[in-house]
């Protein structure tokens, strides 16, 4: 069974998307918490995050935003088989890779000091789907994502930042906003509303 959305309104083509992938750093948790709050339980799109913390944190971020989302989430498994309606954060210290259909995780050196690392992900998305990704960056400290978001927007996905204004640190943001011709720069609410405006179910 087909769990593809569709994006209409865009030029005169219908994009089928087949995830979402998040990147945030320092005030991540706190933006994460208002951002997935805001997505519906019936949300399909399957949705990947790298939030940069501590190599030896334990699972508590999957547990405290558990708490703010009817989507279930989980810490990444090698080779997880990618599903409709979940939400998948990368394990500390390691980098998180999307394949098709599942994940793959990776222990290569950090990159932009970080593992996991946002570019890691979002590029390996752009690679695999296209422009059947949309990426997002929400507050953070660094420029990691940067060039990932960059190479997501060159395969024609979309790509959307936290307005910095409205960011716990504006860093990851203002890097994203210079680096690219970002979509649409938005609020976290806001963020989530024009998610499931792209992510609309096919009838």
């Amino acid at each position: 069974m087909s769990h593809q959305v569709t994006l209409t309104g865009v030029g005169t083509k219908q994009v089928a998307f087949e995830i979402v992938v998040i990147g945030t750093s320092l005030g991540g948790l706190s933006a994460l918490k208002i951002l997935l709050g805001n997505l519906p339980a019936d949300f399909q799109v399957p949705i990947a995050i790298v939030q940069h913390r501590h190599k030896e944190s334990n699972n508590t971020l999957q547990e405290l935003l558990q708490e703010y989302t009817s989507l279930p989430i989980r810490e990444v498994e090698d080779k997880d088989e990618i599903l409709p309606g979940h939400i998948y954060i990368a394990p500390a210290d390691y980098h998180l890779l999307v394949e098709p259909g599942h994940f793959a995780l990776s222990t290569d050196e950090p990159v932009s000091y970080a593992r996991p690392s946002i570019d890691v992900l979002f590029e390996s998305a752009a690679d695999v789907y296209g422009q059947q990704v949309i990426g997002v960056i929400l507050t953070g400290a660094n420029q990691d994502g940067m060039q990932g978001l960059k190479k997501i927007k060159a395969r024609g996905g979309l790509t959307i930042v936290q307005e910095p204004a409205t960011a716990e640190s504006d860093v990851m943001p203002e890097a994203a906003i210079s680096a690219v011709a970002v979509d649409w720069i938005l609020t976290l609410s806001n963020i989530a509303s024009q998610m499931v405006k792209l992510c609309q179910l096919r009838k």
